[in-house]
């Protein structure tokens, strides 16, 4: 049986799929659509960051450096938030810490690591932090939007047994019938990120706003669908006697942070953000004609 080939049904749709998780072999070496998709992703969260500097008055240049060293930041967190929450397991096989291509990429690693290596770059250039954040939050959204596929290649990132509409089935979930959180994540980001993009285009009222939206957009999906999924990362120790998901308190503690961050700053506007709005509507108006 080749474990690359998975055979995905959502049996109350109707729908079969084949998937190989493979997307390009030569010889024994193989480019996994893991790594692909999350790659993709990757690089649309950073043609927008590049696209969106000017609205935000930030140097694109200096932005660059910011994006290239949080990328490497990012997958490195992202790898590493995993392995700790598993070292039962990774400290018997170290040398799978390295296999990324198999999987296990945490997103709230990726994100610590991806903040932390590019605001220390943005510190060194000094730069302002909050509208580097605003840009990071809407390609995190982005790239998490379609990232999340490459779970669904991989045919992980699922939830407990289901018989809603869109219940999936494949070998990778042992033939039952269980929620697809995966997909649950993707359109909720991708929701976000057309949502917000839209406000921050036209509404956005001070450097900040965006990244405070993203802390309680992404962390009420992720508190409620973390307690679907069969894969969570787990505190190494209980609370109350209940194993505690690690993902799940954090999220939670996001999502009240950014309430309280947004009801906090309500009344405040950024001067550069007013201007902004101001000049886009007299270059949206109506030109005087000529005599």
């Amino acid at each position: 049986m080749n474990s690359d080939i998975f055979h995905v049904r959502f049996p109350n749709l109707g729908w079969t799929f084949t998937i190989n998780r493979v997307a390009l072999q030569i010889g024994d070496f193989k480019i996994y659509w893991y790594g692909v998709i999350i790659m993709t992703g990757m690089l649309l969260a950073v043609i927008y960051a590049y696209k969106s500097a000017k609205r935000y008055n930030v140097d694109r240049s200096k932005l660059f450096n910011c994006v290239l060293v949080g990328l490497v930041g990012g997958v490195i967190g992202a790898r590493l938030y995993f392995c700790i929450f598993r070292w039962d397991y990774y400290s018997k096989h170290l040398g799978e810490i390295f296999a990324i291509h198999e999987g296990g990429l945490a997103i709230y690693g990726g994100i610590i690591g991806a903040l932390l290596a590019g605001l220390a770059v943005a510190k060194f250039q000094k730069m302002k932090f909050m509208p580097i954040l605003d840009i990071s939050m809407m390609g995190f959204l982005l790239g998490q939007g379609i990232g999340r596929w490459g779970n669904f290649m991989n045919q992980e990132a699922f939830g407990t047994p289901t018989d809603l509409p869109w219940a999936m089935m494949s070998e990778g979930t042992g033939g039952v019938a269980v929620h697809p959180c995966f997909l649950y994540e993707s359109l909720w980001c991708l929701l976000g990120f057309g949502l917000i993009h839209f406000y921050s285009k036209y509404r956005q009222r001070y450097a900040g706003e965006v990244f405070y939206m993203y802390l309680v957009w992404y962390g009420f999906e992720r508190m409620i669908v973390e307690g679907l999924r069969t894969d969570s990362l787990y505190l190494p120790f209980q609370i109350a006697g209940f194993d505690v998901r690690v993902s799940q308190v954090l999220s939670a503690l996001l999502f009240i942070i950014g309430i309280i961050l947004l009801i906090k700053n309500r009344k405040k506007e950024d001067s550069f953000y007013a201007n902004y709005r101001r000049k886009k509507s007299v270059g949206t108006g109506k030109r005087k004609s000529k005599a």
